[in-house]
């Protein structure tokens, strides 16, 4: 299967939810906006978070992620709610292995939108669309084993929890050696 070649589409949908693609000028001012919003939260278990970035430097992390979706290198969506049109958060299917072929789910959330089950629903659609559409043979979700909210998605989309490696990791400061939960689906042949 060439990558390239693939029908991607750049916009998902769930009950309540949109899932775009980042390709319009202005998202990075966005989501921007949302990481400053949320920062508190996501410095805790983001590094990229660790520092706030300008707006520059957001634009160009989303214009180069759109570069990577036209690539198939990885397939960053921009999730809005969908009667509002608020830009809730962001989830991706990233480090592809197309020999295999799978990927691992990445997301976050705007602090503000937390506790709806909206970051839930827009990770299950995602990885509906990476086993269904995309034929991925495995899916996982990495995250901090004492990131209780992180870990609450791939336990109630039935995700399988392999294990969890001690002294696998920094925290996202970098300060201290933390412990990765695996979790994964699979596509049965």
């Amino acid at each position: 299967m060439e990558p390239l070649l693939l029908d991607v589409p750049l916009r998902l949908e769930t009950e309540r939810l949109i899932l775009r693609a980042p390709l319009q000028t202005g998202d990075g001012a966005m989501v921007n906006q949302a990481i400053r919003d949320s920062f508190p939260e996501l410095k805790a278990w983001l590094p990229f978070a660790q520092e706030l970035p300008n707006v520059e430097e957001t634009e160009i992390n989303f214009r180069n992620a759109h570069i990577s979706f036209l690539k198939r290198e990885g397939f960053r969506f921009l999730i809005f709610g969908k009667e509002t049109n608020e830009f809730i958060g962001t989830t991706s299917l990233q480090s592809i292995d197309w020999d295999i072929p799978k990927c691992e789910i990445g997301y976050w959330i705007n602090t503000r939108y937390s506790g709806n089950g909206y970051m839930t629903e827009a990770v299950k659609e995602l990885a509906s669309f990476g086993l269904n559409t995309i034929n991925f043979k495995r899916i996982e979700i990495r995250c901090e084993s004492t990131n209780n909210k992180s870990r609450a998605i791939p336990e109630k989309l039935g995700f399988e929890l392999e294990g969890i490696l001690r002294n696998d990791d920094l925290s996202a400061d970098g300060s201290t050696l933390t412990d990765t939960c695996f979790y994964s689906i699979i596509k049965e042949n």
